[in-house]
């Protein structure tokens, strides 16, 4: 997954990530092919388990005997004791199929301390507080979500809505058919709760619908007529897209079209887009002769120093060098989608592939995403604890 930053998130964000092991305490059935597990967090972990609603947690265990990792978002309000996440099954995965058909009560995974910048920016005074988020005027929020990308949406909607009674919160939901849709339940009660400040607008692109504005694929036309129709678009204070990435690019490209200032608009991605790319090349084995030409790469990570020869001809990304003299390197998609490998270059330059993550002003200042970046000098040096 990728996430836009915010300043609200500055701090959360930056935290050191480290895994820790959780024991599962429940697994909930949510629809056919997507489960909601709980981690229980001892209280001597509380501090390195807070969150702010919208952020996530990766998963990692060994299947078949090579290590897989896997993000997924928060899918409850902050809470202290436990970690929420849903995993629904994808077409071809390991991690989430296994999930599905095997997680129960009483096993162990390790999971990394939350991280992401998906997340209002309306300021909390602290993690774990949502009672302190700053939302005494009137605010609006909009969240455009598909599938999954209900996760995160729904953690921050509960969030802001218990929070003052002068916040509104409109969510357009698509998913394919009515049995897909995840949270049904919660999200019927959260309309029961808050009747007047809650809307939740389903759009099933395989069913048929009594409106034919609910039915059908989200595409151009269908996002304008829903803005236009049941959307708030001028009084909108923040809005969170959540989904793949051709629904998440379209609607911020209609919204800049419509005029909303980029600060406004929170997004997170579950896919770049491009499914036959491989993400990263976390694993990948690579020789290096001491006698040939090399890339040197300098890193600091827990005040430690590490460094590694890269070979010139190998295009080996600084996380996959990085990760051979120190394994405890953040990372989870390796594939530019989370961020969690995000460090600062200090000195020499990079190449960086592809970018879903960081913002504008964080690439300005000299960030990138280890996983998507090559050394283009003969020596970079860069900093995981910038």
């Amino acid at each position: 997954m990728t996430t836009s930053t915010t300043e609200a998130g500055a701090a959360p964000a930056s935290r050191r990530t480290a895994f820790h092991p959780l024991t599962v305490s429940a697994v909930r059935r949510l629809t056919e092919d997507a489960i909601e597990v709980t981690f229980a967090v001892p209280e001597e972990l509380a501090g390195s388990f807070d969150y702010l609603p919208g952020q996530y947690v990766a998963l990692r265990t060994t299947l078949d005997g090579a290590e897989i990792r896997r993000s997924y978002s928060i899918c409850a309000e902050p809470r202290p004791g436990e970690i929420r996440v849903a995993i629904k099954r994808d077409l071809g995965g390991k991690f989430s199929t296994w999930a599905n058909e095997n997680l129960k009560a009483g096993d162990v995974l390790d999971v990394m301390s939350p991280t992401g910048g998906f997340i209002s920016k309306h300021p909390m005074t602290a993690l774990n507080h949502p009672e302190d988020i700053d939302v005494t005027d009137e605010n609006v929020f909009v969240a455009v979500a598909a599938g999954s990308g209900i996760t995160p949406v729904i953690s921050i909607a509960r969030t802001v809505l218990a929070a003052s009674e002068n916040v509104r919160f409109d969510l357009v939901y698509a998913n394919k058919a009515a049995m897909d849709v995840m949270f049904l339940e919660e999200l019927a009660d959260l309309k029961d709760k808050y009747p007047a400040r809650f809307a939740v607008h389903h759009v099933l692109s395989r069913e048929q619908r009594i409106s034919p504005l609910l039915s059908g694929r989200i595409d151009a036309e269908k996002l304008s007529a829903l803005i236009e129709s049941v959307l708030p678009t001028r009084d909108v204070d923040e809005w969170f897209l959540c989904g793949p990435f051709e629904l998440v690019q379209l609607c911020r490209d209609t919204l800049a079209e419509r005029g909303v200032e980029s600060e406004k608009v929170r997004f997170e991605l579950f896919t770049t887009g491009q499914p036959g790319k491989p993400e990263g090349q976390i694993g990948r084995p690579v020789q290096v002769d001491p006698s040939a030409d090399n890339f040197e790469i300098s890193f600091r990570l827990d005040g430690l120093q590490g460094k590694v020869a890269s070979p010139t001809h190998a295009r080996e990304s600084i996380l996959n060098a990085a990760l051979r003299v120190r394994p405890d390197v953040p990372f989870a998609c390796a594939g530019g989608v989370c961020g969690t490998c995000r460090a600062k270059v200090v000195s020499g330059t990079v190449e960086m592939e592809e970018n879903y993550a960081l913002e504008p002003d964080e690439i300005e200042k000299g960030y990138i995403l280890t996983c998507q970046s090559r050394p283009t000098s003969p020596e970079v040096t860069v900093d995981y604890d910038a």
